[in-house]
């Protein structure tokens, strides 16, 4: 089978997310946290990067070890998957590496597009609107790491590259391919070595996806996107492989992540399962921190599942940023999860559900997988996994924001 596509992602939940779709698609889509983990055997292959709010040259330098890995094995489309918001700031990496990835493969303009219709999440004359509202209106404009106060993300993107962004917009691309590549090549002569495309519905994305494969150009796009173009060009690939089966053993829920969201997922948790909440600001310092969530959780593991957090109210992140800074809050909370995530794997937990995108690349860099299986998407959508092998372990990754109040409990159910 001659290797087709290499797709990059910015975390660990959305290159999950899209291999779990594609694997409900048919299309068999081995995902890879290591450059190294990467084997030949598949049309796609897909990778979680923790490139998203990375420094630009470390943020490059991964991007370009996985780049080498990819092409080393065939994969002569590359692409960069995105959060669905382009979660980023003005001096992010989205820019950079569409620069990077457009230098690669020697060609231009380069394909953008955000958005996620499904979770109406939507752009519109290159406005992003998160849940019906502009995202400058919205929750995301007071993210603590990537706050969204500019709703225009053509002129956002602008910032950070040299190279221009110009628009083709939902009403363009209503008037056929033709008038889209016009307005393409209209827009390239002017100098521009980024388009964007709006994405106000799903026939926005197909019409989108066509244009980028005819013109063999590099996409940097979010989730629905990567997957309607990886299925156009992988259609008709059925998986090689028979469905993964989950691992067997204790269960522990770790969650990084801040916000209502996860408050009330393990508020609703809690009326069932043990929960112990995390503080930043305990004096005792992390490790005296790990030493006590482990002895409490050896009090647990074999008996039921438990969660493990560091959001404990609503105002404990805004303190732990006001005492340590935004960045470094989120690493502190990541760093201690991680570690109590590889201590759990040594005591016998098996499954593990996580939550935040960033705490999932820490616990899974912590557990030292390089390579997972995504399971089709299912019931309760997607975001399992398991890395297989002689001693496996199934996991559950969860972005931030997602899911309804019982979803840690259902994925606990999920993973049998």
């Amino acid at each position: 089978m001659k290797p087709s596509l290499g797709i990059i992602a910015d975390d660990y939940t959305g290159a999950l997310m899209v291999a779990c779709y594609l694997e409900a698609a048919g299309i068999y889509a081995p995902l890879v946290f290591d450059a190294k983990a990467a084997v030949p055997g598949a049309r796609v292959i897909v990778a979680g990067t923790r490139t998203r709010l990375a420094p630009v040259e470390e943020a490059l330098s991964d991007i370009k070890a996985i780049a080498d890995a990819f092409t080393q094995l065939g994969y002569s489309r590359l692409s960069y998957k995105t959060s669905a918001g382009f979660d980023s700031t003005e001096r992010g990496n989205i820019g950079p590496v569409a620069d990077y990835l457009a230098d690669r493969q020697g060609i231009r303009p380069v394909v953008m597009a955000a958005g996620f219709p499904e979770f109406n999440i939507t752009t519109h004359q290159g406005y992003l609107f998160y849940r019906g509202r502009l995202v400058s209106e919205s929750i995301k404009r007071f993210d603590p790491l990537t706050p969204m106060s500019d709703p225009d993300l053509v002129r956002f993107l602008s910032r950070q590259t040299t190279h221009g962004v110009g628009l083709i917009n939902h009403i363009q691309m209503r008037q056929g391919p033709q008038a889209v590549a016009l307005a393409a090549d209209a827009l390239a002569g002017a100098g521009n070595g980024h388009i964007f495309f709006d994405i106000s519905d799903d026939e926005d994305i197909e019409i989108a996806a066509r244009f980028a494969i005819a013109r063999e150009l590099v996409v940097v796009a979010s989730d629905p996107f990567a997957v309607e173009y990886t299925k156009m060009l992988a259609s008709g690939e059925g998986p090689q492989k028979p469905a993964p089966h989950h691992a067997k053993g204790p269960a522990a829920v770790l969650a990084g992540t801040v916000g209502p969201v996860i408050l009330r997922q393990l508020e609703a948790f809690a009326k069932t399962y043990p929960v112990l909440s995390l503080d930043l600001l305990d004096p005792r310092g992390s490790e005296a921190v790990i030493g006590g969530a482990l002895a409490w959780a050896d009090q647990h593991i074999g008996a039921q599942p438990f969660a493990i957090s560091t959001a404990n109210d609503a105002g404990a992140a805004e303190r732990a940023q006001a005492a340590f800074g935004p960045i470094a809050a989120a690493r502190k909370a990541e760093y201690i999860l991680a570690s109590i995530a590889s201590a759990l794997r040594d005591r016998g937990i098996r499954r593990f559900v996580v939550a935040g995108g960033e705490t999932s690349g820490a616990v899974v860099r912590s557990l030292g997988i390089g390579a997972v299986r995504a399971f089709a998407e299912g019931p309760i959508g997607t975001g399992f996994c398991v890395a297989e092998g002689p001693d496996p372990i199934s996991l559950f990754l969860k972005p931030g924001k997602h899911g309804g109040d019982d979803i840690l409990i259902q994925a606990l159910d999920h993973m049998v």
